[in-house]
Order: structure tokens, then sequence, then C-alpha cells
């Protein structure tokens, strides 16, 4: 008999899904690694264990504990589930920005959600940095998991993502293209495929309102980048810890509305229903076009489901209120 011990065993190894019709212009394959499969629906389950497993093996994290991170929704899930099996509390802190689906689906795992403003200064003690930090501070046997700066979430994508992608592509991806929110995700998979072979080129997708595509280009923080914007999982107005721009070979912006737009793309005409950090992806890669060959392989990673965005990207009275349809 063939079965997981608990749901954490079912953590990975997601498929490989060849994409035809958005990416039918585009001179190369085009693959997407799916990781709606994870059981938590997204790619942060990995990192969300590994993060877990190594602060119980140095002590950070003791039994009966409570977990404590500010999260967009989705590393909250995967923190979520793992604590449930593994016996501890959680309180997840939120940016008011982000879906209702999102703050419903924490609670619905057990999960104590507190909701912050988003168009404040990271520094403001309103913020959901400042939050998750004072209630870390607060709380009892508590630990806060800071996935910007813990080294474990870079560590279980080089660990898991990063090899499954080469062995998925026998060695033959040529291009890695994803959307960057703490890092973790395109540094880890971005050393690993340059370990196997150094002219891998990995691009990161941005949005208008993030820090990080004049960073890399320039070396200079800029402040007058930062705006509050729509799109959920990607940008920053920091510099994580997690983001090694060393492995990024370059960036390319992409707006809240082509986003928004390309999310319901995927859903009409793949098949994909994914949330809206795939739509940004997948905008952010037809971009790039010029950039790809004939004989290209080129892996672009879609992070979460399509059911965290219903009453957003999926709501068409939503699209029209913000300009994004007719």
């Amino acid at each position: 008999m063939k079965y997981a011990e608990n749901i954490l065993g079912t953590i990975g190894n997601t498929p490989l899904v060849k994409m035809n019709v958005l990416t039918k212009d585009l001179p190369c394959l085009v693959l997407a690694k799916y990781e709606t499969f994870n059981p938590g629906n997204s790619v942060k389950d990995r990192m969300a264990l590994q993060m877990i497993e190594d602060a119980e093996a140095d002590g950070r994290l003791q039994p009966g504990g409570t977990i404590i991170e500010g999260t967009s929704g989705n590393t909250g899930m995967g923190l979520a589930l793992a604590g449930i099996i593994k016996g501890y509390k959680c309180i997840f802190v939120l940016a008011d920005k982000q879906s209702k689906e999102k703050m419903d689906i924490l609670r619905a795992v057990g999960a104590e959600v507190v909701v912050c403003p988003t168009s404040v200064e990271p520094e403001d003690p309103r913020s959901y940095y400042s939050v998750s930090k004072r209630l870390s501070e607060e709380t009892p046997n508590s630990w806060y998991v800071n996935q910007y700066d813990n080294p474990s979430n870079c560590k279980a994508h080089f660990l898991s993502t990063g090899p499954e992608i080469w062995e998925q592509t026998d060695g033959k991806i040529t291009h890695f293209v994803v959307g960057v929110g703490t890092g973790g995700t395109i540094s880890g998979v971005g050393s690993y495929l340059k370990m196997k072979n150094p002219n891998v080129k990995i691009w990161g997708i941005d949005t208008y309102g993030s820090v990080f595509k004049k960073y890399h280009e320039t070396g200079i923080f800029d402040e007058n980048e930062i705006y509050p914007y729509v799109t959920e999982g990607i940008g920053e107005d920091i510099l994580p810890m997690n983001v090694n721009f060393g492995v990024i070979d370059g960036f390319t912006k992409v707006t809240d509305k082509d986003a928004a737009v390309y999310t319901q793309r995927l859903a009409k005409e793949e098949g994909m229903f994914l949330g809206n950090s795939a739509g940004a992806a997948v905008k952010g890669l037809l971009q790039l076009k010029s950039h790809f060959k004939p004989e290209d392989v080129v892996v672009v990673l879609f992070h979460d489901h399509g059911t965290r965005y219903v009453g957003k990207m999926f709501n068409d009275d939503w699209m029209r209120e913000m300009g994004y349809i007719d």
C-alpha cells in the first residue's frame, strides 16, 4: 500500500505542465511548475515545513509553542498545516489588502488572524512587520518565523524545488521565471540551477510600487519607488535577506491591471485556476520574449490557487471597479 503518514508527506514533487495558448507567440517550450498541488495549495508549504523543522532542531520552537508570522496568506497556510500535525498554535498577521478568502482559510485551519493597514511604512508600529514582532515579544513560548530573513526559506527551495525542476527537465532548463516576494523561491531554486549549470538564466517578476528591479540594476534603495499596489504576494518595500540578487539575472515589472487580466486568462484559456502572482508571472514571461530562442526550455513557477482570489481577480464586478475590464 502507498500512503503518506500525514498530510505533510504530500508536500513537493509537483508536476511540470506545458503551456500552450498564452505562450503560443513565444519561440520556446514553456513549462509551468504547478505548486498548487501541494496540500496547502501553494509553494509556501515547502519552506513553512523546513522553517519549522529547523526551528525545532535548534530549540527556537518548543513543544506546545505558538508560531507567529506576518504573511500574505500562503506561508500562514503552510505553517498552520504543520502546526496542526505537530501541535502548535498559530497567530498570523496580514495586511488588509490581502483577499478575504485568505483570511477565512487561515481561520478555517484554526489560526488566529490579525489584520493591519497596508498603506503604512514598514517601521510604523501598525505595519504587519511591526505587529508580528510585537506579538512574538508579548506571547510566552512563541517563535517569530520571519520568513523574509529566515535562511530556511531559501534552503527549502535549494533542497527540493530546484532539484525537482532540474530532474523533470532532464537538465535541459535554460530559463527560470518566478515572482519575487520574500525571495526564498527565486534564490533557492536559482542557486541550485546555477550550481548545476551556470548558464541558466534566472528572471524575477516584480510589480510597480516595489523596490526590487531598481535595486538590482543600480544598487540604490529608492523610497520614491514605493507606493501601495494591488498585486498580492510579490514585490516588497523592504530588502529581505532571502533575496540573493547575485543569482538573479534580471527583473521585469508587471502592472496591477496586467497581473489581474492574465490571472483570468490563465483560467479561461489554459484551464489553470491560479492566483494573482501567476498572472503577473505569465505577463512578465511574455515581456521577456526577446530573451528566448527556439531551443530554450523555460520554467515558470506558479505559486498559489485561484480559490484565494474569487472575490477579486475572478469577480468581474471587482475587476470593473478597478478599471481592469470594460
